[in-house]
């Protein structure tokens, strides 16, 4: 943990480099650091998933942006943060506001090619069951930050 979640309308792919969003918005999860100096989030486990919806319906299908000249080809993107709890409401704000910035300079110029409803949220909701036994951590237990 953490991941990063994106659900985004397919017709985004055509007006935008999903990897390079996904990458980005990681490198700003990575930069965020605690009281102390250190990284908030461990580097093995940091992980940024994009899903493209291939069916969706959007707000009235076009009818507003239509009328206003505009294609009315609408698109979504949801961005959803999982982190676990002992984070102080401090580094949590942190954490959400420099995903934030990062989402924004990295779709604004989405937004001047098209309508996007964007919507970025944090959870640090309760953990029922918790089970991590991949094996990418161990490589970087030798690395020192």
């Amino acid at each position: 943990m953490p991941h990063l979640v994106i659900l985004y309308s397919g017709n985004l792919d055509r007006d935008l480099d999903m990897a390079a969003v996904c990458r980005g918005l990681a490198d700003a999860m990575l930069s965020v650091r605690d009281d102390e100096g250190k990284s908030v989030f461990p580097l093995g486990g940091t992980r940024v998933l994009a899903y493209p919806a291939p069916y969706f319906a959007v707000s009235d299908g076009g009818q507003a942006g239509c009328a206003a000249g505009e294609s009315g080809d609408y698109g979504f993107m949801y961005l959803n943060l999982r982190m676990a709890r002992g984070r102080s409401e401090a580094v949590q704000r942190r954490v959400g506001q420099a995903v934030s910035e990062a989402a924004r300079d990295l779709l604004g110029p989405l937004k001047q090619t098209r309508r996007v409803g964007l919507t970025f949220q944090v959870d640090v909701g309760a953990e029922v069951y918790d089970a991590k036994f991949g094996n990418l951590h161990d490589l970087f237990q030798k690395e020192v930050r």
